[in-house]
């Protein structure tokens, strides 16, 4: 096995040189799945998990075919999942792949760095869900509200927005981002209290539905506040939204040999920025779920009778749980809207709230790797293979209607996918241990 599997991985990473595409890429994540279920050495393993890391990275560099970020999530979710692989190889790897392969993929075909930025703003965003569906078990289907909270935060005073409801030179500086990514942690968090001082005395479906309908109120807020003072600009969005001035950034990668231009520099800068943020909220989480609070959430999703009987206050402990989660969502707002240089009601919709959900159930409810897998998968299917797939349908078969677009079926796909995990895998792709046991229990 040890043999073939090294067979595999070298033939790909022949394809890989010599005839990239998507043929070798499928070849490549054939060998990828043999490398992960077949029965090799931890060393073997290693070894043919740095293949095939310098294989899809080769495969992106001289196609820009994203199969190959599939291929390199996968290959994270190997080193994250699979036992026996040495801490050091888990973390070199894991480096090489995040800070140097998708960098110079992404320098070969951008589009890989857009879906590296919006893999990391769901995936912090689904970390904050997490905090309160998987460790808390409080059902939040209006997440999104705290994203646009965050988002027109900045949004406002970042833009020349501002100046139709009061004095000052706007819009600000693009330094003062980082330092309304603060305040919108302060905003956000109120914003959870707030909301959750009357929902969170409900439980189950009421909670669901008094949040789904909170959600909903914010952002017809921000379609509906451009009259009598125009705050928010209506359904016709801001734009534009200041950026941080990155002089010091292009400095820098100069030093480091790294050229860039007017269509990488800032798509490089905001995944790193992305990549710090997504390093800072797992920080947070590991500690938080260590922690007496995170105890207590567990307690309150497992039994909330038994948690209270404990001693644990139930209001004020789910109410840490609901501001903490939207504080994540919040911070990753001002970098949407910095990114973007655009905000408009539209990007906040019940469909975004179920999705950040979706995330968190597919990953497993609870799993910090969980919930950044799920963010990774379903930010990969909703805006590159569902698209890809519509375009090769419309290509090879124009006489097909427009009405059955697969792009179009993105709420369809999201509610199969929801179905078939609550049937075969309910705890999820990389469960949390508890789930874990309790599912091997029954």
């Amino acid at each position: 096995m040890n043999a073939l599997a090294l067979a595999l991985s070298l033939g790909y990473l022949a394809l890989a040189f010599f005839t990239p595409g998507a043929l070798s890429n499928f070849f490549g994540l054939g060998a990828l799945l043999y490398t992960a279920f077949a029965r090799l050495t931890p060393n073997a393993r290693a070894l043919n998990l740095a293949l095939l890391t310098l294989a899809f990275t080769l495969g992106l560099q001289r196609s820009g075919n994203t199969l190959g970020l599939i291929g390199l999530v996968g290959v994270l979710v190997a080193l994250t999942t699979l036992p026996r692989i040495p801490t050091w190889i888990r973390v070199l790897l894991g480096l090489a792949i995040l800070l140097l392969s998708v960098p110079v993929a992404g320098f070969a075909n951008t589009f890989v760095f857009e879906l590296g930025i919006q893999i990391g703003i769901y995936a912090a965003m689904a970390l904050g869900l997490n905090v309160v569906v998987g460790m808390a078990g409080l059902l939040d289907l209006g997440y999104a509200a705290f994203f646009a909270v965050g988002a027109y935060t900045w949004a406002i005073f970042g833009s020349e927005q501002a100046r139709n409801f009061m004095r000052g030179n706007f819009p600000l500086p693009g330094e003062y981002m980082y330092l309304f990514m603060g305040i919108a942690i302060v905003t956000t968090a109120l914003t959870g209290l707030l909301i959750g001082l009357p929902a969170l005395r409900l439980r189950g479906d009421y909670l669901a539905i008094v949040t789904l309908g909170l959600g909903e109120v914010v952002r017809i807020l921000a379609s509906n506040l451009d009259h009598p003072i125009n705050f928010t600009n209506g359904p016709q969005g801001i734009t534009p939204v200041v950026r941080p001035p990155i002089g010091w950034f292009r400095n820098l990668m100069a030093h480091l040999g790294v050229r860039l231009d007017q269509t990488t520099d800032y798509q490089l800068f905001f995944y790193l920025l992305v990549l710090l943020m997504i390093g800072l909220v797992v920080l947070v989480n590991v500690n938080l779920a260590n922690s007496r609070f995170g105890r207590a959430w567990v307690a309150i999703r497992e039994d909330e009778t038994a948690a209270r009987s404990m001693g644990i206050p139930l209001l004020p402990t789910k109410l840490l749980a609901f501001m903490t989660g939207a504080a994540f969502s919040g911070v990753m707002g001002v970098i949407y809207a910095a990114q973007r240089t655009f905000v408009s009601p539209e990007s906040f919709t019940l469909l975004a709230s179920i999705t950040i959900l979706a995330m968190v159930i597919l990953g497993g409810m609870g799993s910090i790797p969980g919930a950044i897998l799920g963010a990774a998968a379903l930010t990969i299917l909703n805006l590159d293979v569902l698209k890809t797939f519509s375009e090769f349908v419309r290509t090879s078969f124009p006489q097909i209607p427009s009405q059955v677009d697969p792009a179009k079926y993105e709420r369809l796909v999201f509610g199969l996918i929801l179905v078939l995990m609550m049937i075969f895998r309910p705890e999820g792709l990389i469960p949390e241990r508890r789930h874990r046991a309790e599912m091997e229990e029954a």
